[in-house]
């Protein structure tokens, strides 16, 4: 008797996906979740739902999300006006309390998600066992309000709640020196903690499908690219679709002891684990080293 093609094909995927998963098997993996993929309400149940499988299945991840739109969207709620200095959020008193009021709701509603699939979640803010310790940052010179730079990053309670077998959901909130509040940047928060936890994989989700040669030629995404092949595009200034800064910033994690970053499209969906699973990938994965291969021979 034959069997049905797509059970079929559903074995070769999980076979597929086999190595990875013995490969990456109890290791930390930071998640920076942001852009489209957090408005849209089905395209978030995927991300919730790829990250969840990646626990059931034998990761460690963490979750760092941000919240930019909806903060602009309860900001015009209130009559006021979203006001930006090279990309970064000007940042005044009252701002500052909208931004970490709705992040905290974006952050429990993830932790909704998490728990609804049958997985235990825990929300917290870089406030929580100062986990995220704050500089004031500036624009160019210009002072952009609560907007902070990390200086220092305090992993005991990420660890703690891995080990009590948690999924942190981490949103970018931090104290400076003096514990006045301030607002970071995800994908910076992102980068900081997967450096001190010494993350094996932090991936990206963007609204871009990854890294082009040519950001105009759709046909020229990358797959792979090595750390110094990264670091040439930067100091070309190649990568359009504002993607200098990101690269920048896993150009810093890989070498902090970061193994992989990955560039994903997060309207994708499923996109975390089409690229982590599969031996062709969908996004751009930015290796540490020459020598190590990502995607294993099939």
């Amino acid at each position: 008797m034959e069997l049905d093609e797509k059970i079929m094909h559903k074995a070769e995927v999980l076979i597929e996906a086999l190595p990875y998963i013995r490969r990456f098997n109890r290791k930390i993996i930071v998640v920076k979740y942001g852009g489209s993929a957090m408005v849209d309400e089905e395209l978030k149940r995927n991300v919730i739902k790829d990250v969840v499988l990646l626990k059931l299945v034998g990761f460690k991840p963490i979750i760092v999300h941000g919240g930019g739109k909806e903060i602009s969207t309860w900001v015009g709620k209130v009559g006021m006006e979203p006001h930006f200095v090279n990309g970064l959020r000007v940042t005044d008193a009252p701002t500052m309390e909208i931004a970490e009021m709705v992040l905290n709701r974006v952050n429990k509603g993830l932790v909704q998600m998490v728990q609804e699939l049958g997985v235990k979640a825990v929300g917290i803010s870089g406030k929580d066992g100062g986990l995220l310790n704050v500089e004031k940052r500036m624009s160019d010179g210009e002072d952009i309000g609560y907007v902070g730079s990390i200086k220092h990053v305090s992993p005991k309670i990420l660890y703690d709640l891995l080990e009590k077998d948690f999924l942190p959901i981490v949103c970018p909130i931090g104290y400076d020196d003096k514990f006045d509040t301030y607002n970071i940047n995800a994908d910076d928060a992102a980068c900081a903690i997967a450096k001190e936890v010494n993350a094996e994989k932090l991936a990206f989700l963007t609204d871009v499908e990854g890294v082009y040669r040519d950001f105009e030629d759709k046909s020229s995404l990358i797959s792979e690219l090595t750390l110094d092949e990264a670091e040439q595009f930067i100091a070309q200034g190649m990568a359009g679709g504002g993607m200098i800064p990101k690269l920048q910033n896993c150009v810093d994690a890989l070498r902090e002891g970061v193994s992989r970053v990955h560039i994903l499209d997060g309207r994708i969906p499923h996109c975390l684990l089409l690229e982590i699973f599969t031996n062709k990938g969908i996004g751009t994965a930015i290796l540490n080293s020459k020598e190590e291969r990502y995607y294993y021979e099939g």
